[in-house]
């Protein structure tokens, strides 16, 4: 089945939703208009129920097939980043700080256009969850929902998710059985010296000496640390201290990330840390405090449902145009708690040649909607069929 009829004739109709989800971006769980623009669409296409609050804003419609059956559960993302756009574009943000950066305008109106098909059509047994997912961008909004009972009360089985991705041809595939994006953690390290006269260094506990070389000692953590196949990033991304040229402060604080594909990485990862820290800090006269925050988990995609969303993407794009080994990123996503709940598979549909997520002049491309609903479509009618 190549890139259905109907989801071309959706596609200005689709993109017109597009483009107003962009105008109004909204952040995290705040997304009360986007959530009431998708319940007003839901209530248009005639789905069977639609269940709004879970996870605060998030919203679900069930879609009834011919006959009952399983369900399953096909999700996509709400919510802007803090950002200020500068693309110029004439549906661009309409608040400035605020912008669809991660192209969840373009997630929320590709499952809208397969929820209309698929409300028309009903070509499948049992029922279609479409999930709406407030707060993906560090808000763990897909924890929130499963944790108010998503899976249990639709009663789902299987659940996939869907991201775009820049840099890959426009409408083309890719997915990998196993991790496919990052665990993206969190730590900060606070060293606790002794201040005094710069012109005195001997006098002090220098906790910017100190900090310097935690910094160039956590980068044997996937040097010498990790087992080099099993990939791990430790990056430092804030160092802050001192208030004058003249003067040895009391106090550094060090801040960043780790991004792992694994558990066993993960918590090596974070005893290395502390240790590296507090190691460093007393032999240098010094004290350390740390803290390490895990986000979201690694995002496993379950071998079964891998191939059942691969062949449903061939489906509609062909074999060619779909690649199954992609290299897992390191990015983090929270899709990975619903795949913690159900077995599922997230896989990324080309964005083509724009600019990258999180990036102000980014904008998703409407030329893809089509080829989104195609597959929403095919993998629901494949996994539910008489």
């Amino acid at each position: 089945m190549p890139v259905l009829n109907r989801a071309c004739e959706l596609q200005a109709e689709a993109t017109e939703w597009r483009r107003h989800l962009h105008a109004h971006p909204e952040l995290l769980y705040d997304v009360e208009n986007t959530a009431a623009f998708v319940e007003e669409k839901l209530k248009e296409f005639g789905v069977d129920e639609i269940i709004t609050g879970l996870g605060r804003t998030g919203v679900v419609g069930i879609i009834n097939g011919k006959a009952p059956g399983r369900t399953i559960g096909l999700r996509a993302d709400m919510d802007a980043l803090p950002l200020e756009e500068i693309t110029g574009k004439p549906w661009a943000s309409k608040t400035s700080g605020r912008m669809h950066a991660c192209g969840h305008d373009g997630h929320t109106a590709m499952l809208l256009g397969a929820a209309k098909h698929l409300s028309e059509t009903r070509n499948f047994t049992g029922r279609v969850a479409v999930i709406f997912q407030p707060a993906e961008e560090g808000g763990a909004g897909a924890l929130a929902m499963v944790r108010d009972g998503l899976m249990e009360r639709c009663a789902i089985e299987e659940v996939y998710g869907m991201h775009n991705m820049p840099g890959m041809k426009a409408g083309h595939f890719a997915i990998r059985k196993g991790g496919i994006m990052a665990a993206p953690d969190k730590f900060q390290i606070t060293l606790h010296g002794r201040g005094g006269h710069a012109a005195e260094p001997h006098n002090t506990f220098d906790p910017i000496v100190i900090g310097a070389q935690i910094v160039s000692n956590l980068q044997t953590i996937a040097s010498r640390n990790a087992n080099p196949v099993r990939s791990v990033v430790v990056s430092v991304t804030q160092f802050h201290a001192g208030t004058t040229h003249n003067i040895i402060p009391e106090e550094a604080t060090l801040s960043g990330t780790v991004r792992s594909l694994d558990e066993e990485v993960r918590s090596l990862a974070e005893r290395r840390i502390g240790e590296i820290a507090m190691g460093i800090a007393t032999a240098n006269g010094a004290e350390a405090t740390f803290v390490y925050d895990r986000a979201c988990p690694v995002t496993v995609n379950h071998p079964r449902e891998t191939e059942h969303a691969a062949r449903a993407a061939m489906d509609v794009v062909g074999p060619d145009n779909v690649d199954t080994e992609v290299d897992p990123s390191m990015a983090g996503e929270d899709f990975s708690f619903m795949l913690q709940s159900r077995p599922g598979a997230y896989i990324l549909v080309g964005n083509g040649d724009s600019a990258g997520l999180h990036n102000p002049a980014y904008d998703f491309n409407d030329e893809i909607i089509a080829t989104g609903i195609s597959y929403w479509v095919r993998l629901a009618e494949q996994r539910l069929a008489p």
